[in-house]
């Protein structure tokens, strides 16, 4: 059966006709969300190099809106353990946060040694939970601003040498927390749900454990309505998470790879 040019341009019409409001979306700002967007950039102190850059990040702050209305709504039906919420990152792509929050950097060649390979004591048991905040171990979370830089005139102390969690092993994470204390570790931090996240477990299928690119600090562990989780300590702010920290699910497979790098110094 032939059809007519006449109609397929009927057809390529209506289909313009029906694109036209998503592109409209795209291109320009939702009136409704004027207020909220005001507000947000006063809250954060938001200030634009001109109009034309504005209205760029305005529309990625209402794509990432809406990201989070709709994980929000799943989590309330149970779909998700955790919650996101806005925050000072949201005029910011996914890719744009890896770029400027981020930045771990590890040599081409990395391997685990046996020389350096923490082999816990496995006589006793770990405490079921344990949060070293609550014990003053702690220093308030800052907001680093930029990519994770070392200062080598800033050290407190000699460093004889290091320990690395097996990759993989969480137990031996937990042992490692409960008997040394906090621990040095690198996750992957490059998805929006960890952009946003708010409070809750968090885990995301997604979360990519083989490759990580952003350092943490482990302060504790423990379990949330039934959900086991690590205590972890970022440096994106207060206003980020849950005052700058995230619950991450544990014993979920190597999480956004919480063992893929782990490690703490010997003094």
């Amino acid at each position: 059966m032939e059809v007519s040019p006449n109609y397929s341009s009927h057809r390529m019409w209506v289909f313009k006709f029906l694109l036209l409001p998503v592109l409209s979306f795209a291109l320009y700002p939702e009136e409704l969300l004027d207020t909220q967007w005001e507000l947000w950039k006063k809250t954060h102190r938001k200030q634009y190099n001109s109009k034309v850059d504005e209205i760029s990040r305005r529309l990625i702050w209402e794509k990432n809106l809406k990201h989070i209305s709709i994980h929000n709504l799943e989590a309330s039906l149970g779909v998700h353990t955790y919650e996101l919420a806005m925050n000072h990152l949201g005029d910011l792509t996914s890719e744009e946060v890896v770029q400027k929050m981020t930045g771990l950097k590890l040599p081409p060649a990395h391997s685990h040694s046996n020389d350096t390979l923490y082999i816990p004591e496995w006589e006793g048991r770990a405490p079921d939970a344990i949060d070293y905040r609550k014990k003053g171990y702690v220093t308030p979370v800052k907001n680093q601003d930029q990519s994770c830089m070392y200062n080598p005139t800033a050290k407190a102390a000699k460093c004889r040498g290091y320990r690395e969690i097996p990759v993989g092993n969480e137990k031996a994470l937990k042992r490692a927390v409960a008997r040394v204390g906090p621990i040095s570790v690198s996750i992957d931090a490059s998805l929006t749900s960890f952009q946003f996240y708010s409070r809750g477990v968090y885990y995301d299928e997604n979360c990519d454990r083989d490759n990580v690119n952003h350092a943490v600090l482990v302060v504790g562990y423990g379990v949330q309505k039934g959900n086991k989780h690590w205590i972890i300590k970022n440096s994106w702010g207060e206003s980020w998470g849950n005052k700058g920290y995230v619950l991450l699910a544990r014993n979920r497979n190597n999480a956004c790879g919480i063992t893929t790098l782990a490690s703490f110094p010997k003094m």
